[in-house]
């Protein structure tokens, strides 16, 4: 996470398409993880079996570069790419740095054939299985999680590349939905516990799997599935094949998938993100007690939260904070002037809309409360009567280590200090947290999610050397 940043960082998002005929899965990637976007904006790279007309061979083809989607694979729109199957990534780094080596996917060559992979999610017990596989010889050339499967897969002593696999899956802990390439099949897999969402869709001989279904409806596939907890799904030129790799757990499903992650036009874990949104919105406005005027959010992340407010509460919604959308990501600045003048870059209040208003600002999340107190200071500058600000989240206490960049337990405002505590340090008149209990009740299946970052009691605990 950006030193000072109030934002919880994405992790990432992945793409995978298969085509029963050679078309261009480049371009298709491209839309694919342009849709998913949001998910990662450090690096994007993707990985297809380029055909070879000749002999009817094929070879694969990796391309990736620091950057977003537009910057670094737009090369790949210019002229077609015949192609069966590819896949590809966008990243935020959760764990290892941002550094070319660590973008994704990774492909290698070994004795179970040429392989490629892209992973969203982390493995939490990556620090075991890293000191294991460096004490038997294994060289490392970057600091992701994700290039530990490749190693694992290689040095199996497993016949094959599938019993090979099958194996490294038993050894993995946490969160890991993926795609990979082997040979002339893709390859979708999601952990036992289905912490991160994996979709794949179906359209006239095309077979797309994606984190979120936006990227479905972005190449117009309107039939789709979850790819299950603890599935693996092989496609070919033969078909699809489906199997369990591991017994069932309980659903431990990421909740911030659907507080703030995934885009709103998407489906994950089988909810629509806009509509939960705005349910968790509607349930803050229920144990409401302070009087106010009008409803503003914090765009984009509060949008349908506040709609959802100001629906349940009467309150009109007004769209009080603009946002500028080119001032792209935040940065690492050391003094107070200059983190305020960032905030202003991006966000400014309409001030027409807040002078001589009680406001209830609502928001996501709080992280560590800086840019909320530079955010109310500028509306009290617009000449905002009253800021009461509103989380559609229960408070962060506790570190995520399934590929959410959460920063250490001191770090966090809500583990030092009380909601009052935190309105004084940050200038509002109030400030209240959706609780547990209303976040459970705006879900399908509440128990079914981990939340853990809340409460601190963990699926998996997570194991260090």
């Amino acid at each position: 996470m950006d030193q000072e940043s109030d934002t919880l960082r994405h992790h990432c998002g992945v793409v995978g398409v298969h085509s029963a005929n050679p078309d261009n899965i480049p371009e298709k990637l491209f839309y694919g993880l342009f849709a998913l976007q949001h998910r990662g904006q450090e690096s994007a790279g993707i990985c297809y079996r380029k055909e070879i007309p000749e002999d009817g061979s094929g070879r694969f083809v990796t391309y990736k570069d620091l950057g977003m989607v537009s910057t670094v694979l737009s090369r790949y729109l210019n002229k077609p790419h015949p192609s069966t199957l590819g896949i590809g990534h966008v990243r935020y780094s959760t764990r290892g740095g941002n550094q070319l080596e660590n973008a994704q996917p990774l492909a290698a060559s070994c004795n179970k054939g040429t392989a490629a992979i892209a992973h969203n999610g982390n493995i939490s017990n990556a620090a075991l299985l890293n000191t294991r596989l460096s004490t038997e010889g294994s060289i490392f050339q970057s600091s992701s999680d994700t290039e530990l499967i490749l190693h694992m897969i290689a040095r199996s002593r497993q016949p094959d590349f599938k019993s090979a696999l099958l194996e490294t899956l038993q050894d993995l802990e946490g969160a890991f939905s993926m795609v990979m390439l082997h040979e002339e099949q893709l390859i979708a897999i999601r952990d036992p516990w289905g912490f991160r969402p994996l979709y794949i869709g179906f359209s006239e001989g095309l077979t797309v799997v994606a984190s979120e279904t936006c990227a479905l409806d972005m190449l117009k596939i309107r039939d789709f599935r979850e790819v299950e907890p603890g599935e693996i799904i092989h496609i070919d030129s033969s078909g699809l094949r489906s199997e369990t790799f591991s017994p069932k757990e309980k659903k431990r499903r990421c909740v911030f998938e659907l507080i703030y992650f995934a885009r709103p036009d998407s489906l994950v874990f089988g909810e629509s993100v806009y509509l939960t949104r705005k349910a968790m919105g509607a349930a803050l406005a229920m144990d409401e007690s302070i009087e106010a005027d009008l409803v503003m959010s914090v765009p984009d992340s509060g949008n349908s939260a506040a709609l959802g407010y100001a629906e349940k509460s009467g309150l009109p919604f007004e769209q009080g904070l603009t946002r500028n959308h080119y001032a792209g990501r935040s940065f690492i600045l050391p003094t107070t002037s200059q983190r305020e003048l960032a905030v202003r870059m991006k966000l400014h209040p309409v001030r027409e809309v807040v002078r001589d208003k009680r406001i209830i600002l609502v928001d996501d999340s709080l992280v560590r409360g800086t840019t909320s107190r530079i955010l109310i200071s500028l509306m009290r500058e617009a000449g905002a009567k009253e800021v009461h600000l509103r989380l559609s989240s229960p408070e962060i206490k506790f570190p995520c280590y399934y590929g959410i960049d959460i920063p250490t337990r001191k770090e966090l405002i809500s583990n030092s200090l009380n909601p009052g505590e935190i309105a004084a340090h940050i200038g509002a008149d109030s400030l209240r947290f959706l609780s547990i209990p209303r976040l459970k009740e705006c879900l399908q299946d509440g128990e079914g999610y981990c939340y853990a970052c809340f409460t601190g009691e963990y699926p998996i605990q997570p194991r260090e050397v």
